[in-house]
């Protein structure tokens, strides 16, 4: 038994499955045999003697040609019968073989670390396409973490210089004596942006994975927009912050984790914060079963040809002004993440640079509201 068990482990899944089908044909051919020799002559003599025939001779040639008849077209039907099993028995083996070992060099490849293998489509059956179908969504999820993981260490290189040189530079100083008294509060405000930007590269890769826990339950639109607000006045610097919510909007309930929620309109009332010199509005609409949320600026505005990665991680339409605010460079991705997250949408536009910025967040009401409504 170990020696068959160590066989079947080495050998090929296809020549296993040919010598399946060549035992079961042998083991048919032997069984057919068998009952022919044991039940076809009695049976035979049995419907001879019904006949009423009685003279020994005609007897004996009847049982003689039966035997020679029944021997040569059941032997001929099972050697075709055989042929055939065997035949079709080799080439689906020889298919199985091929198939397995596609399917064994994608996974090989994902092994050594190329993400990008799939195993072609096998049609061996429910099972195995199943099985392809799986692999293949494994690996293009190994696929978009990997990808991710090499964009976050590039961006996270670039993001890295500034503040990491401004350190470096105020310590070279203070060690060679040229400065004494070193800018202590621009060391902090380094620091403090690689500790924002090391929470915020955790949450949004957290999101973006769809590792983020959320706590779900109804949030009601109007407290969301007027907690929102006050808790954007201490930044808010002399600029003016309107609310502005139709009844159906400020009565609605959103499902989704309300600590997320506020921080979606937290990071887009910042954002509109830092590029706007007067007025920031936040808006709510009744929009297709959910509620539509719009910050809305009259500040710096984005050209066309950064609307379509404004959202993008570490995407800085005017990277000199946003450094300057000390922005890590994630906060619109974070709110892409997290509107997804809650099934919702996430958009954005201006009517130019100069001329002011809207981000629009769509959200599905709860489902007691969708009913009622």
């Amino acid at each position: 038994m170990t020696a068959v068990r160590a066989w079947r482990e080495r050998a090929p899944f296809g020549t296993q499955l040919t010598l399946a089908i060549a035992l079961v044909v042998v083991l048919g051919v032997a069984a057919a045999g068998v009952v022919a020799a044991v039940a076809g002559p009695a049976l035979f003599r049995e419907h001879l003697a019904m006949t009423g025939e009685q003279d020994p001779e005609v007897l004996a040639h009847a049982s003689q040609a039966f035997a020679t008849a029944a021997t040569s077209a059941i032997g001929a039907a099972l050697a075709v019968a055989a042929a055939a099993c065997l035949v079709v028995g080799l080439l689906l083996g020889r298919f199985a073989n091929t198939a397995l070992g596609q399917a064994r060099a994608a996974a090989r490849a994902v092994a050594d670390g190329d993400y990008s293998a799939r195993i072609p489509h096998l049609p061996l059956g429910g099972e195995f396409t199943a099985l392809a179908a799986s692999f293949n969504a494994m690996s293009a999820q190994l696929e978009q973490v990997e990808a991710t993981r090499r964009q976050v260490l590039a961006d996270l290189a670039h993001e890295l210089r500034t503040p990491v040189a401004t350190l470096k530079a105020q310590l070279e100083a203070l060690a060679d004596g040229i400065d004494e008294e070193p800018d202590l509060a621009a060391m902090g405000r380094q620091v403090a942006r690689l500790e924002r930007l090391a929470a915020d590269i955790s949450e949004v890769i957290a999101a973006e994975e769809g590792r983020l826990p959320l706590e779900r339950r109804p949030v009601g639109v109007g407290a969301l927009l007027d907690e929102a607000a006050a808790s954007a006045m201490p930044r808010a610097l002399g600029v003016r912050i309107e609310v502005d919510a139709d009844s159906a909007a400020r009565r609605a309930q959103i499902c989704g984790d309300p600590q997320r929620l506020a921080q979606v309109l937290a990071n887009l009332l910042d954002n509109a914060l830092a590029h706007s010199p007067t007025t920031v509005t936040l808006t709510a609409s009744a929009s297709g079963g959910g509620v539509r949320l719009a910050v809305a600026d009259d500040g710096d505005g984005i050209a066309a040809e950064h609307l379509p990665h404004i959202f993008e991680r570490f995407y800085r339409a005017d990277p000199a002004r946003d450094r300057a605010h000390g922005g890590s460079g994630i906060g619109l991705s974070i709110v892409k993440s997290l509107v997804e997250a809650h099934d919702g949408q996430v958009a954005a536009s201006s009517p130019g640079p100069g001329r002011g910025a809207t981000f629009t967040v769509w959200l599905p009401t709860a489902q007691a509201d969708v009913e009622t409504a």
